[in-house]
């Protein structure tokens, strides 16, 4: 039985480009029919740690955080918009949307790696704060998008109740701080090389070709 290709995938889910750069790997493992060749782990990492609960008004967190006037945040959603739908993504970006904490959604994710349900609860978590506008800092959302996807409610309300989880997230993010990442998303092939931002399909497809020549 051959190998298969571990990709670590480091990413927030409040980050529109890791979900662009995702679909775009997604087309390039589809495309080279790598489905049962490859073994994806999400890894935590967030791009706003010290976010408060009731999280930031996204065009002030824009304008704060680099300096992003209202034309400039107004042209970025557009064109984010715009490469979602080349791979059927829908951004739905209003004067409502915020910024919001991330940890707890990590937490779950978490939890979801070791029920083999980790991927299915990322893109549900993408869809829910892009597309549907839900606050993914509540827990009673993060609750209902797990149960939602079959998470079993007792397991991740223990998962969240318990304050050991969020250091182990900590940690995690401390260790991939510490090997050079500082920018999501970075997409890690075989704990060898990477590939950080959201690359081209055939980005993608050239680095994941050779790793097969390679095993081959």
């Amino acid at each position: 039985m051959t190998k298969k290709i571990k990709l670590d995938i480091i990413s927030d889910i409040v980050c529109p480009w890791c979900i662009i750069g995702y679909n775009r790997l997604k087309v390039a493992i589809d495309e080279l029919q790598l489905n049962d060749k490859i073994d994806i782990e999400w890894q935590p990492f967030e791009l706003n740690p010290d976010m408060p609960a009731e999280g930031e008004p996204l065009r002030e967190h824009v304008a704060r955080k680099y300096g992003a006037s209202r034309a400039d945040s107004d042209s970025a959603r557009e064109n984010i918009s715009k490469l979602g739908a080349e791979h059927n993504f829908i951004f739905n970006y209003s004067d409502e949307t915020k910024m919001v904490n991330t940890l707890d959604a990590h937490i779950l994710l978490d939890l979801a790696e070791n029920l083999g349900k980790q991927t299915e609860l990322k893109l549900r978590l993408f869809t829910a704060f892009f597309t549907e506008g839900k606050d993914i800092s509540l827990r009673d959302v993060l609750l209902a998008e797990s149960d939602a996807i079959g998470i079993d409610r007792a397991k991740a309300e223990q998962a969240l109740a318990d304050t050991s989880n969020s250091e182990k997230i900590r940690a995690i993010e401390t260790q991939w701080h510490s090997m050079g990442v500082s920018s999501v998303p970075t997409v890690v092939f075989n704990r060898t090389s990477a590939l950080t931002g959201a690359q081209s399909v055939e980005a993608y497809k050239q680095v994941l070709s050779q790793l097969l020549a390679e095993q081959n």
